[in-house]
């Protein structure tokens, strides 16, 4: 499974992660809920489990997704300062470029 984590998202998300509360987690990307071929997505900090795989990305931000969710292999997070600043999970390679 792949994950790639933009520049801007990874700044914020290292300042989440060396929060005293977040020391001992990772980040989570997630289907928050799935229709037809796409899926929207939601992040979080949590502890992997033996349903999850944990992906190394080049940001040096490792990952844990879903091992038998299809539509979670090669999700990218981006972060934007406009229109809304805020975290914007897609997936290009199933053909999910954002919510609709």
């Amino acid at each position: 499974m792949k994950c790639k984590i933009s520049r801007n998202a990874a700044k914020m998300l290292l300042a989440e992660m060396e929060q005293e509360e977040n020391k001992d987690l990772k980040l989570r990307v997630y289907v928050t809920h799935k229709h037809g071929d796409h899926a929207h997505y939601g992040l979080g900090m949590d502890t992997p489990t033996e349903n999850d795989v944990v992906v190394a990305t080049d940001s040096g931000i490792d990952v844990i997704l879903q091992k038998d969710e299809p539509l979670l292999d090669g999700v990218r997070v981006d972060y934007f300062y406009l229109p809304e600043e805020g975290f914007a999970v897609t997936n290009p390679s199933k053909g999910n470029h954002g919510d609709h």
